[in-house]
């Protein structure tokens, strides 16, 4: 994975922590030293701080999401900031706030990859004769549970492996109201109340790519996909 932290003690303190957990952890000490590391190397995950000297990690992050659909994960100083959202709606996929303590920065860790290399535990598309797969469709939607691939009129679409995860779990329920926290627990894993502001904004980043009105905000309540 690679880190991306200004501050050269925490970003010593983090790299050895996490090198305790077995992750092999490469560095870089601003946005722009990071984003020429991301281009050189085949990084599973970044971790990236907001406040970064010349290109700050809000902007790192969209950079990364020009070409590649690692997870993100940004650290930010001021949790109820306007950094979170900005960062969300970057394409980072989590957050955590500073302090934060190893165990918990693991967690997040863990479960980022996980959804990476989510595989669904059964398919409800098994292959049909001819090696051609059958498809859950939703008008111009079309979600490839086998293959994990989204299409759109046809057109692939490239979404992020928490952006994947969401849709499933929305597809799984097609017109039932999921609720913030039931998608908290079931998509980013959370196993305490966590922020819903990932939700609302990963849900946000669908829209963009799946069209506006195919989730449905139920007010007080959540969320609903529609058929």
């Amino acid at each position: 994975m690679l880190l991306v932290e200004d501050d050269d003690l925490m970003r010593r303190s983090f790299a050895v922590a996490l090198e305790r957990y077995g992750y092999e952890v490469a560095v870089a000490a601003d946005g722009l030293a990071g984003l020429e590391a991301f281009r050189e190397g085949g990084f599973d995950l970044l971790i990236l701080d907001v406040m970064l000297p010349g290109l700050d990690g809000i902007g790192l992050c969209r950079r990364v999401r020009e070409s590649s659909l690692v997870p993100v994960l940004m650290m930010s100083a001021r949790g109820d900031g306007l950094d979170v959202v900005a960062g969300l709606e970057a394409g980072a996929d989590d957050y955590v706030v500073k302090p934060v303590d190893t165990y918990v920065l693991v967690a997040r860790i863990r479960s980022l990859l996980r959804r990476a290399t989510y595989t669904p535990a059964t398919s409800t598309n098994p292959e049909l004769p001819g090696g051609q797969r059958e498809l859950l469709t939703f008008g111009e939607l079309s979600i490839d549970t086998g293959g994990l691939e989204v299409f759109v009129s046809g057109a692939p679409v490239a979404l992020t492996p928490t952006e994947l995860k969401l849709l499933l779990a929305f597809a799984a329920h097609p017109g039932v109201v999921l609720e913030r926290h039931t998608l908290l627990r079931d998509v980013w894993e959370y196993g305490w109340d966590g922020d819903s502001r990932v939700v609302d904004l990963c849900v946000q980043r669908l829209r963009k790519k799946l069209g506006r009105d195919r989730i449905e905000t139920v007010r007080g309540f959540g969320y609903k996909f529609r058929r």
